[in-house]
């Protein structure tokens, strides 16, 4: 390929790819909304413990270097494993980062509008695992002998299955590619699954990281120069940024070529333009320290595999450590890549002032902020900025901090974000994302009646799922019912505990799921549906063109499933 020329397919097209669907958890946030409203109201999600909270040596933990912070994730150690039709036992032995990924690729599927079991064609799962939660979970498994019960705690235990257990549970086939690359694991990830798609490989990807730091709520030994803070506060580019805190987390994303979204009336939360990786090798710089030549060539390919241009990528979500030199560095990088830009076009922040660097998927929390910046046209502040350190000097480059919600109106009218991930080692990865495309209109929904059906494991979990679908009806009410039916009934798991309804509009819906008394008059299908008959739900859509909305997925029945287990 010539390096004056974007990317293109083997037929000769330039092609983007649709974030169609997503998930996450992070400090302080179950759920990828929950994380978004966090950023929104500017939370600084890092846990300031107690002595009493941590299980260390008595003399670190009077060092007066050690700092009692770290960021959490709420529920690492629970799951749902009868969902997927996993013993107990044999969840036990699975470790918490195979447990959380499994249950996060079902909802990124799931919300991309898409029932697992009815997904056609080849689908790639890549992902970046943190190879060293497993020894911390427990021993290796007996590799002396290859029966079956070391070959049942292997797949759990190992970090290469990652990726292959949640093809195998979610009944799909296709690629399977567990990876490591340090810090820039979810980019790595998200770039080889882009790749796949563009080559024609796979149909859909699962691209994503998780990383649960062991044992979970622990402090960290500060030294001077390095890169964790020195009072648990991480403060991007600040006069006083002293570092990072740890963290842990997971971020998924369902992703399809461009065209071919549009095509299937997927949603579509953002595109990605384009992505670029690359090592810094040996160079001049200590191995393991940013380079800005290189990170700022990864930056430069980025945007023109895209055929984007610097002057139209007016956010930049840095990597953001909260270490001056660190923060210096990569500025120098993008400004390398950014050019000629002129002062103060692109907004610059991190997320890593509101919950810490999580490790391999920090790219992750770094591509979900950037996500839903594109998609609420808002950008978002960066936390513990007050004053810009002085060997940062904002004014003489192309970026200027963002340190409160504002409105994203870019002069060159279309909205683009650059996402960097950095890595010991010399690891850089970047991805240039853009907003939706505008779809055509449609005319309004009409108001003959419509079927809408829910369906779960058990009663509870069907009480839990009409709770939720009412709070999302009531938190978006300018959603169509035709969209809402058609979702829930093709794009959703039939279970046993079954309901359905028949309703003219998202009103009528609304009242159906409070009401307590007997199902409404439903078409022969539904109703044979409804009694627990197969039935094919998809000829009540035939002819129509409904799309496919992000409605809530599937309430897991979680609970502690830990090593005492076994």
């Amino acid at each position: 390929m010539s390096l004056d020329e974007p990317f293109t397919t083997t037929s000769g097209e330039p092609r983007d790819i649709a974030i169609i669907g997503m998930s996450c958890r992070f400090p302080g946030a179950r759920s990828k909304e929950a994380f978004w409203n966090n950023l929104l109201s500017g939370n600084d999600s890092i846990t300031h413990l107690t002595s009493d909270e941590v299980a260390v040596d008595e003399s670190i933990l009077n060092d007066p270097n050690y700092v009692l912070a770290c960021g959490a994730l709420d529920g690492y150690d629970e799951f749902d494993p009868a969902f997927f039709g996993i013993t107990e036992r044999s969840a036990a032995k699975m470790t918490p980062e195979h447990r959380i990924f499994l249950q996060s690729a079902w909802e990124a599927v799931e919300d991309g509008g898409y029932d697992p079991s009815r997904v056609d064609g080849e689908v790639g799962i890549y992902a970046a695992c943190n190879p060293q939660t497993a020894a911390l979970y427990s021993s290796p498994p007996d590799w002396v002998s290859a029966g079956p019960e070391v070959m049942e705690r292997t797949y759990g235990w190992v970090p290469d299955t990652l990726t292959s257990n949640a093809l195998y549970h979610l009944g799909l086939t296709g690629e399977a590619l567990t990876l490591s690359a340090t810090c820039t694991g979810f980019h790595f990830a998200v770039h080889l699954a882009c790749q796949s798609l563009l080559l024609g490989q796979t149909d859909i990807a699962i691209a994503g990281g998780v990383i649960v730091r062991l044992p979970h709520k622990r402090g960290y030994l500060h030294q001077r120069g390095a890169p964790l803070s020195r009072d648990g506060i991480c403060r991007p580019f600040d006069t006083l940024g002293s570092g990072t805190v740890l963290s842990s987390g997971v971020a998924t994303l369902l992703l399809k070529p461009l065209d071919l979204a549009i095509v299937d009336r997927d949603n579509i939360y953002a595109v990605i333009k384009g992505s670029a990786v690359n090592n810094n090798g040996r160079t001049a710089m200590a191995y393991g320290v940013a380079q800005p030549e290189r990170l700022g060539a990864c930056i430069a390919t980025a945007m023109h595999v895209g055929n984007v241009t610097p002057d139209t990528v007016t956010a930049y979500e840095a990597n953001g450590l909260g270490l001056p030199l660190a923060d210096a560095l990569e500025v120098s990088a993008a400004q390398l890549a950014f050019g000629s830009a002129p002062p103060a076009l692109c907004a610059i922040g991190s997320v890593k002032g509101n919950i810490g660097h999580a490790g391999l998927v920090a790219g992750g929390s770094s591509t979900i902020k950037a996500v839903f910046s594109l998609l609420h046209r808002q950008l978002v502040p960066t936390i513990n900025l007050t004053e810009p350190h002085p060997d940062i000097n904002f004014a003489e480059t192309p970026f200027r901090p963002q340190i409160e919600v504002s409105p994203w109106e870019p002069d060159c009218g279309i909205r683009r974000m650059g996402v960097t991930a950095i890595g010991a080692g010399g690891y850089n990865a970047h991805l240039v994302l853009e907003e939706p495309p505008d779809l055509p209109e449609r005319p309004p929904a009409d108001t003959r009646p419509r079927t809408a059906t829910l369906s779960a494991r058990n009663e509870s979990a069907l009480a839990r799922q009409r709770i939720a679908l009412r709070e999302w009806l009531t938190k978006y009410p300018e959603q169509r019912i035709d969209d809402i039916c058609f979702t829930l009934n093709t794009g959703r798991k039939e279970l046993p505990v079954r309901w359905a309804t028949t309703v003219s509009s998202t009103e009528d819906l609304l009242v159906a799921l409070e009401e307590t008394a007997t199902q409404r008059p439903l078409h022969d299908i539904t109703h044979a549906w409804a009694n627990g008959q197969e039935a094919d739900l998809t000829v009540l859509h035939r002819g129509e063109a409904c799309r496919r909305v992000p409605l809530p997925t599937y309430p897991f029945e979680q609970r502690r499933i830990w090593r005492e287990n076994w």
